[in-house]
């Protein structure tokens, strides 16, 4: 059950890390929805997925 609920949340950051125009916005909405997710360590993998997304 741990693992899927893992699964989900890190879906949920990968889509978060997509939203916004610019490099800074996606990094901050990745940032945002990783620290949510997962604490600290999970907004630093959300802003570096939102930072290397392009769209």
């Amino acid at each position: 059950m741990r693992k899927v609920a893992l699964l989900m949340a890190m879906g949920l950051v990968g889509a978060l890390a997509a939203c916004g125009d610019t490099m800074t916005e996606r990094a901050a909405t990745g940032g945002v929805g990783g620290l949510v997710v997962a604490g600290p360590v999970g907004a630093v993998a959300g802003a570096t997925a939102g930072a290397v997304t392009t769209k």
